[in-house]
């Protein structure tokens, strides 16, 4: 066991964090190990521990390979990756000693066949012993009643007021004090920081200004501090509001419990706080940003313009004003200014992920996904603790086909933010496009039940599936609905086809074939449309324009279709066409393929279905 014990543990709370596991507390253990692990991420047997205090078995296999990976010959890491199936057998690891009898086996010893106990434990057993103990603790009872309550209210000296500590808070993966978002919770839950998960650990952005502080506002100061760094704020706010009591005047004070305020989500009190630092210094430039995005927060739509412009001009060399302003002009779709703005902002914080990340943003809005993949990967090497890099990522290595780096990404990404509809309809989307679909299922469904409505252009690869799997009723409906997206889309029009044809609505499929047509580009295209033409004509047994079709489509290249198509082709005509070059009315037509491309495409595939 001396391999799960690290010398000297920290202030005992490494020893509390293995008292609450052993008592069944894994939120307390793994709150603990946390904090430890915040300050010495190379310590192999707080990877051992925090592994026993985790979640789910991910993140267990993660723990332990990052203690094997600190300390190759710790057996209690291999043992567990073994039992995990994360690591293969290895003969030369011991098992874990089994060196105390069972529960089971103490319990069917006889009372004559169990060992004499002596010292202590014999001692604990005396009725004697017990008395005595009990009249130890009334005393002790009594004393703490009568010197900790009634003498002290006997006495006009008011006590030092103290803040007893509760639970440690949650850390934020990035809480800066300028472009915060997350909304700290008061207690560590949920899965694992994400700090925590990854080879690098984040380091807190400086404060914006650093004001010579007034000597008796110094020890407040320093607990605000801390507060800060673990993203507390409502014991922040109490802090610098005493420092308030001894320095009025300080602008910035109100400032940062102004950013306080708006980190909780409260842009009422955030607002108050931004013009009470303005009443004190009217040229005080933070302020008038923390009133823009304050406005901001109540509502998105709303011009604050004006407002970036006076922080400008009384704190140009403000880098965060330019990037903030660069998000606005993002927001209200004019990228070229915002990439403008980038540029001050980048001179001014330069190695910035924050500003990368905007960088890849605006390049997004400008269509530029070179760029945007560039600018978003330079925010990932700079900081992989944002977790807002990740569905940019995820969204960006859709669009240029690295669907597994995608899928990496999102699924990342969502263990942490549960409720991302559009990170949900991306994963579909990548597990979709390699060929996963119950993978790709399961995402598009959950995507769809935070969000019905607002997601209207990913309902066409469900829409699909679902038509594979020979649901047609729900592959109409999702069909139909992103029809009502993009009615110019000839993957979502042919798929409207082969769902008609197959609830043998055969005029719908009909009308819905003649208007693809007109949205034919390519001769691949074209092909799949007289294909189904000629199928649907076929139905409605009309075989003279059959006929017709069938010759038309054997009359284009051989390379724009399938040898399938070409060969079902032949064969109908044969089956429609008598000897004298007679269609055979009435005939009827073997079932066509309905086997599906897996990725609508602008250009489809040479199948007979996209």
């Amino acid at each position: 066991m001396a391999e799960l014990f690290p010398e000297k543990p920290d202030d005992g709370m490494f020893q509390d964090a293995v008292d609450a596991l052993r008592r069944g507390d894994r939120a307390r253990a793994k709150e603990l190990l946390t904090l430890l692990l915040k300050n010495d991420q190379n310590n192999a047997t707080y990877w051992v521990w925090m592994s026993a205090s985790v979640d789910n078995t991910k993140e267990r296999i993660y723990c332990l390979q990052a203690a094997l990976k600190l300390d190759p010959e710790n057996g209690t890491a291999k043992r567990g990756l073994i039992l995990l199936g994360a690591l293969a057998p290895d003969e030369t690891i011991q098992p874990f000693q089994m060196n105390r009898p069972r529960a089971w086996e103490e319990k069917l010893l006889l009372a004559n066949e169990k060992p004499k106990e002596k010292g202590f434990k014999a001692i604990a057993k005396s009725p004697i012993a017990r008395l005595m103990t009990v009249v130890l603790i009334g005393v002790g009872l009594c004393s703490v009643v009568v010197f900790g309550f009634i003498l002290p209210r006997r006495t006009n000296v008011q006590p030092t007021t103290t803040n007893t500590p509760g639970p440690s808070p949650t850390f934020t993966a990035t809480p800066t004090l300028f472009g915060a978002t997350a909304i700290a919770s008061p207690t560590y839950f949920g899965p694992t920081p994400l700090w925590m998960l990854l080879p690098e650990t984040y380091t807190p952005t400086a404060l914006y200004v650093n004001t010579q502080r007034a000597p008796e506002s110094i020890d407040q100061y320093r607990s605000a501090k801390i507060a800060y760094e673990k993203g507390d704020w409502d014991l922040y706010i109490q802090n610098m509001e005493l420092i308030l009591r001894a320095e009025p005047q300080s602008a910035d004070v109100y400032y940062y419990i102004g950013e306080a305020y708006r980190f909780k989500g409260n842009a009422t009190k955030a607002l108050a706080a931004y013009n009470d630092a303005l009443e004190v210094n009217p040229e005080f430039g933070a302020a008038y940003l923390g009133l823009a995005r304050g406005r901001l927060m109540q509502d998105p739509n709303t011009n604050v313009e004006i407002l970036f412009n006076e922080a400008i001009d009384r704190d140009p060399n403000f880098g965060d004003i330019y990037l903030e302003r660069a998000r606005y002009f993002i927001n209200r779709n004019d990228p070229e200014a915002a990439l403008e703005d980038l540029e001050k902002a980048d001179q001014l914080m330069p190695e910035s992920p924050a500003v990368y990340l905007v960088y890849a943003k605006a390049y997004l809005a400008l269509e530029d996904t070179e760029n945007a993949l560039a600018a978003a990967e330079k925010a990932y090497s700079l900081d992989i603790t944002t977790l807002e890099i990740y569905p940019l990522l995820g969204e960006l290595y859709v669009e240029t086909e690295q669907y597994q780096s995608a899928i990496d990404a999102l699924e990342l990404y969502l263990v942490y933010e549960e409720e991302d509809a559009f990170a949900f309809a991306e994963l579909g989307l990548a597990y979709y496009k390699i060929g996963d679909e119950e993978a790709a299922l399961r995402n598009f469904d959950e995507a769809f039940s935070l969000n019905p409505g607002g997601l209207r252009r990913f309902y066409i690869y469900r829409g699909l599936i679902n038509l594979e799997n020979n649901n047609v009723d729900d592959a109409v409906s999702d069909l139909e609905r992103a029809y009502d997206y993009d009615e110019g889309s000839f993957d979502v029009n042919l798929g409207l086809v082969r769902a008609y044809y197959l609830q043998e609505k055969f005029g719908n499929a009909f009308l819905k074939v003649e208007a693809l047509k007109s949205l034919a580009e390519t001769d691949e295209q074209t092909a799949l449309v007289l294909y189904w033409r000629a199928l649907i004509q076929e139905k409605r047994e009309v075989p003279v324009d059959a006929i017709k079709t069938w010759r038309e489509l054997l009359k284009m290249d051989a390379d724009v279709m399938t040898a399938e198509m070409r060969a079902e082709a032949e064969q109908h005509l044969i089956s429609i066409v008598t000897p004298t070059n007679t269609p055979k009315a009435g005939t009827g037509t073997p079932t066509p393929r309905t086997t599906a491309t897996k990725t609508p495409t602008r250009t489809p595939s040479k199948t007979p279905t996209p």
